[in-house]
């Protein structure tokens, strides 16, 4: 399994390999995750935003276990090279922040849920389901982190370019 995206002790050795600016922008990365999943749903005190029900025991663990994933997986994209080519991974790391930030925030602060359930029912139906929401946003950003440590050392594919000019299908006149 060495040679595969599950190979733990590849993916170790690709974060070894990691310059100083890498580690500098997943810290900073971090640190921006946690400060923008923490304010608005009050985890951390603030004048602007404010909690009604008080966060849950998981919910520090989980923002900084989440932080520490969206920094890493972040970093993953400060490029050594020129490659600029799309990438799945970007948008399964997105869906696993934002659904950390549904699984730490307040069950009755969150208007989607209020709206859709309202007020008891936010506490009945949607605060049972964080931890879970918290759990599927962490192995998202776990899978993604993953399989781009996994391709880091990938070789690009090119496009191979035909040097034979235009294609004349049968039954046309060339244009030479």
């Amino acid at each position: 399994m060495s040679g595969t995206v599950w190979g733990m002790q590849a993916q170790v050795e690709v974060l070894r390999s990691w310059p100083r600016r890498r580690w500098a922008g997943a810290a900073l990365a971090a640190a921006a995750s946690a400060i923008v999943i923490a304010l608005p749903t009050a985890l951390i005190p603030n004048p602007v935003f404010g909690r009604d029900v008080p966060p849950t025991a998981w919910s520090w663990p989980v923002l900084a276990v989440s932080s520490a994933l969206c920094g890493l997986l972040f970093a993953t994209y400060l490029r050594r090279d020129h490659r600029d080519e799309p990438d799945p991974e970007r948008r399964r790391g997105m869906i696993g922040g934002f659904l950390t930030f549904l699984a730490v925030g307040c069950p009755v602060c969150n208007k989607l849920a209020l709206l859709a359930f309202g007020y008891a029912g936010a506490l009945r139906w949607f605060a049972p389901v964080q931890p879970w929401l918290a759990a599927l946003g962490i192995a998202l950003l776990g899978w993604a982190l993953l399989r781009r440590l996994g391709q880091e050392h990938a070789c690009a594919v090119r496009p191979r370019r035909s040097d034979a000019g235009p294609r004349v299908t049968e039954g046309e006149p060339s244009a030479r």
